[in-house]
């Protein structure tokens, strides 16, 4: 345990001691912060007209609007941001030769694949909580349901472990940073879109190819509805890719 935690400190610290991390904090808070301002002043507009109108059934729930809205860009933003944070973990040290002198170490595989991983997300700990301003910008204004707000930052970050797994596995497999970032945005893109894709569809196996998205198990989430079928997913989805990772990285030990 003292090995993974040594580890994930130091990946968090890397984040910090480099431009990339700065860079990814400054820019999610910034992205973010438009988006939740456009789509404040949108809501504001529309909860007036729609209060005012005698057709429009009274007043309109940010929680229905709003926040779906906000959130739903938000997965946009991390479908570019986790393969940057991801692309460098094991591909920096593979290119730097850094990383036999990890191996050669009395630490095992697990706890080093595992230890990166935790570092990672602490990263992107530290990113959501610097936007926490904006739920309490909604607080201040109005009555948003804690659990619509509390599901919906608990799905970004389940996302997000969910792509930073996908980014740890390619990164592992080339030395190029530049590729890892290419292959984990391929592969994000897809399991983003197969829930759209497969929306209509008549035949069963394209049904059960849409489950495999990570669109529809994070939408419940950010209802504020927990179901065990998500919280299988992901622990499936994000146990897999460590797992897949932990293999690969084994693999350099018999070379």
């Amino acid at each position: 345990m003292n090995a993974i935690l040594a580890i994930a400190r130091r990946e968090l610290d890397s984040y910090f001691a480099t431009p990339l991390g700065w860079v990814a904090l400054t820019g999610f808070v910034f992205i973010t912060g438009f988006f939740f301002t456009f789509f404040l002043f949108q809501f504001n507009q529309y909860a007036v007209s729609a209060g005012f109108d005698p057709y429009g059934g009274g007043a309109v729930d940010l929680n229905e609007v709003l926040l779906p809205m906000f959130f739903g860009n938000w997965m946009v933003v991390l479908l570019l941001m986790c393969p940057a944070i991801s692309m460098r973990i094991f591909a920096e040290d593979i290119h730097q030769r850094s990383f036999e002198l990890l191996l050669s170490s009395p630490v095992g595989s697990g706890a080093i694949v595992l230890g990166k991983f935790l570092g990672a997300m602490g990263f992107m700990a530290v990113t959501f909580a610097a936007t926490l301003y904006q739920p309490a910008v909604l607080y201040w204004l109005g009555a948003p349901d804690p659990g619509v707000i509390t599901g919906s930052y608990l799905s970004m970050l389940l996302f997000s472990a969910c792509c930073i797994s996908v980014g740890m596995l390619a990164s592992a497999f080339t030395r190029s940073q530049v590729i890892a970032f290419m292959t984990t945005f391929a592969i994000l893109l897809v399991l983003f879109l197969l829930p759209g894709l497969a929306e209509g569809a008549s035949s069963d196996w394209m049904q059960a190819l849409g489950e495999v998205g990570m669109g529809s198990h994070v939408e419940d989430f950010g209802k504020g509805l927990l179901h065990t079928r998500h919280v299988v997913y992901f622990v499936t989805f994000i146990g897999v890719c460590l797992f897949a990772t932990q293999q690969r990285v084994e693999s350099f030990r018999w070379r």
